[in-house]
């Protein structure tokens, strides 16, 4: 895979598990552009990092840019919308 991201995931307040739930829907469809999620880790303590963190590797940006257009993951951009305050996404390369 080409393009290995880092996909940074804040909650909007009380909307932690609404989060959790739509990240479940929406990266399900990862697969079907050649992807993988690699991993996916969720913040334990109150702090204010990000509550989500995800490593996802696709094989080029236009495999990214076919998910982002995604149909089903479009239909969701209500519940985007009112779960998600802020998302990062970094361009990485793996080192170990």
């Amino acid at each position: 895979m080409n393009l290995k991201l880092c996909v940074l995931l804040w909650a909007s307040e009380g909307q932690e598990d609404a989060l959790t739930r739509y990240e479940d829907t929406v990266l399900n469809l990862i697969p079907k552009y050649g992807g993988e999620v690699v991993s996916r880790v969720r913040r334990i303590d109150p702090g204010d990092g990000p509550l989500e963190v995800q490593v996802i590797h696709l094989p080029d940006d236009s495999a990214l840019q076919a998910y982002m257009e995604d149909p089903e993951r479009l239909a969701l951009a209500d519940v985007h919308r009112r779960v998600v305050a802020r998302t990062e996404l970094i361009h990485v390369e793996t080192l170990v």
